[in-house]
């Protein structure tokens, strides 16, 4: 019971009439699967695993299209505000329990990852037998990922190479640039100001803005906020970005004012057939 009472994000009618249930239903297994009960004796530091109630959670009120599915992988447009996987105060608002109930597909897995803020493109693997190669392939980094960012307008010579150490402290929300070894590479691709009715657009989700431009970025690593303090070092934050350089308390949050930050194209070599492959995203903005 102490487990379920101290969890941050604990449901209020999670309490040991739930966990007598959970018994009950035999829902509460050592390693192998076996069902344990409260009489049931432990060795010291044996582990054992059920289920929490997932506490409420404000509904994410955007669809996840699919872009692409076949046997063995799904592309999916994640929206902003949804997270990629299960975590903390997230659980049934995240992409992959969504999709996971949408498509009837248990074994359905992220091969990488999104900032719950940032939207765009997401592959997913549908059984695991296929989970490892495509996970391995995001992991040594042989993707090319290209992103769409939206900001105040300036002028850049592209390309340009913003190079940076960057340090986040766990439990902290901003991360930082530091003096150092540089592990942060992000590529600069093109600039291009808004059209009249793009701007328009941000303006009525925004208010008046002033000249705005679409930031096309190809990160050549994956630090952890990396193309945000990238842009916030340039002078050009990202709109609706409530972290940099203001930190926005969590409970000012209002899913109609998106981050403007999209995963916008993946490309690798596919590594069952070998073949090239290549997503686009069918997000706007």
């Amino acid at each position: 019971m102490e487990v379920i009472q101290t969890q941050r994000h604990r449901h209020p009618d999670d309490d040991a009439v739930a966990l007598q249930e959970r018994f009950n239903k035999r829902e509460v297994v050592v390693f192998d699967a076996t069902p344990i009960y409260p009489s049931t004796e432990l060795s010291a530091e044996q582990d054992v695993f059920f289920y929490r109630t997932p506490a409420p959670e404000t509904p994410v009120p955007y669809d996840i299209p699919i872009v692409y599915e076949d046997a063995d992988i799904l592309v999916a447009d994640k929206p902003s505000f949804m997270a990629t996987m299960p975590r903390a105060r997230h659980i049934v608002e995240t992409a992959t329990v969504k999709l996971r109930r949408s498509t009837g597909i248990d074994d359905l897995a992220p091969a990488h990852r999104l900032d719950r803020l940032t939207s765009g493109l997401l592959l997913f693997t549908k059984h695991r037998e296929v989970r490892g190669a495509y996970q391995t392939l995001f992991a040594r980094r042989e993707v090319q990922k290209t992103y769409s960012a939206i900001a105040d307008y300036k002028d850049f010579h592209t390309p340009v190479l913003w190079e940076s150490r960057m340090e986040k402290t766990p439990g902290e929300i901003q991360g930082r640039i530091e003096q150092g070894d540089i592990n942060a590479i992000t590529s600069l691709v093109a600039v291009n100001p808004l059209t009249s009715d793009e701007q328009q657009a941000m303006d009525d989700i925004h208010g008046k803005q002033q000249q705005l431009a679409r930031y096309t970025l190809a990160p050549k690593t994956g630090k952890t906020h990396q193309l945000r303090l990238h842009m916030w070092a340039a002078g050009v934050p990202i709109l609706g970005d409530p972290v940099y350089p203001i930190i926005y308390p969590v409970d000012a949050e209002d899913m109609n004012i998106p981050m403007h930050l999209t995963a916008a194209q993946l490309e690798f070599i596919d590594p069952l057939s070998g073949k090239p492959r290549e997503f686009h995203t069918t997000l706007t903005f």
